[in-house]
């Protein structure tokens, strides 16, 4: 019997030699209010907004730049998805990718494409459901660099024990994951960040948009009653962490997919009441009796998928409008709430059509940035496909007829 407890003891030794001890404390670092201005001021970087964190996220994997037909053209590496062994590549599509990079680069130096929908448009079967998982892939791994570090925060001591009663327990965690100088109320911040240094010149501007999500600003309030306004004693209750995307995790990454009419509401989207919570707290428009767990709250950093755009219901538009525009949604009984994220969505050839001939659809036409995703026109590229889906257990007849197949469905011979 001994003997079996050591081999097991062994066995479980060897899968943990697996671990990367240093990496795990990295994501899961954790430290005051204090700690995280001081890591803001060795690394402005780290405030990025959304779209500034996935254009820097394509530009470290590198750029290349030749020359197609007398044109200049530039390649991502990244679409290559050599990270996971080309699983997910793209081949033949440089000039769109180069299209979308652009975009996401000028929505990151704030030009407009930032209030705006990302749709992507084509064929079935031209990657654009591989694209967007690429871009969801790509940020989450991009967080757990260090070069795409960011950080959120958690309110401690508010449970009973500590005499505020806030919550029943004495941690509570962010909703919306905002970053940590959201706390620095928005008539500060401009002064704020100038006496810490953290604008000055050479460096890069921080520029931290919006305010807090509904049920931190409640908290942040109660404090503040509680202290009598001193600001110090309200960040003693806060602890700043390592933030990782996930969308396993819905954390900082959302998917939507329109369903049965019947079975779906905008709820889906911005979150809604915890009925259970009602009783608790007294009043179904308390922040604390209600779930900020909508796909748009929990993609808030990050970045949100839409399938089949086009598909949604009407009531769902009116969020997404709002979302793109104002870069706000509106949960049930509570105030506009700010958002910080890429909304990317696509559909084909035929619903978009329908988009140009609905003329109650201006409103979204005006807010959305078209990319179109054609089908491949080289042989060569399309045989690449091939080569990367099958491999040598596949017989080659059988390999060849379907590139035939494939290409008399896209109409060439």
């Amino acid at each position: 019997m001994s003997n079996t407890v050591v081999e097991t003891g062994a066995l479980v030794q060897t899968i943990a030699s697996l671990q990367d001890y240093q990496q795990y404390a990295d994501l899961h670092w954790e430290g005051s209010f204090e700690d995280y201005l001081e890591i803001v001021r060795k690394n402005p970087q780290v405030v990025r907004n959304a779209f500034q964190r996935l254009y820097d996220m394509i530009i470290s994997h590198g750029r290349e730049e030749y020359i197609d037909a007398k044109k200049k053209l530039v390649r991502f590496p990244f679409f290559r998805d050599e990270r996971n062994g080309g699983k997910d590549a793209i081949f033949g599509l440089d000039i769109p990718l180069m299209k979308l990079a652009n975009i996401f680069r000028s929505a990151a130096l704030g030009y407009g494409p930032e209030r705006r929908v990302l749709l992507l448009h084509g064929p079935v079967g031209s990657s654009k459901s591989t694209i967007a998982r690429l871009l969801k892939k790509g940020i989450e791994e991009y967080s757990k660099s260090p070069e795409g570090a960011l950080y959120t925060f958690y309110w401690k001591d508010l449970g009973e024990s500590s005499g505020l009663a806030l919550y029943k327990e004495d941690l509570h965690p962010c909703p919306m994951h905002e970053d940590p100088l959201k706390l620095i109320p928005p008539d500060w911040r401009a002064e704020a960040f100038q006496r810490l240094g953290l604008n000055a010149q050479g460096r890069s501007t921080l520029r931290v948009h919006g305010d807090l999500d509904p049920q931190c600003r409640f908290t942040f309030r109660r404090l503040m009653e509680h202290y009598k306004g001193d600001f110090a004693k309200v960040v003693e209750h806060v602890r700043v962490r390592r933030l990782v995307l996930s969308e396993q995790d819905r954390v900082g990454i959302g998917t939507f997919q329109p369903k049965d009419e019947k079975n779906q509401d905008s709820t889906e989207l911005t979150g809604d009441i915890n009925y259970r919570k009602i009783a608790e707290f007294g009043s179904d428009s308390d922040p604390r009796a209600f779930n900020f767990d909508g796909e748009f709250n929990i993609a808030n950093r990050g970045i949100i998928e839409f399938i089949e755009i086009l598909k949604l219901d009407v009531a769902f538009l009116y969020d997404l409008l709002g979302a793109t525009q104002e870069r706000m949604v509106k949960p049930k009984k509570f105030a506009q709430t700010d958002i910080d994220e890429v909304i990317v969505g696509h559909t084909n050839e035929a619903e978009f059509k329908k988009l140009l001939n609905n003329e109650f659809m201006e409103a979204f036409r005006d807010r959305t940035i078209k990319v179109d995703i054609p089908y491949i026109t080289r042989m060569s590229e399309e045989v690449r496909i091939y080569q990367r889906d099958y491999n040598e257990h596949t017989s080659r007849t059988r390999t060849s007829r379907r590139i035939r197949s494939r290409w008399r469905r896209c109409g060439r011979r």
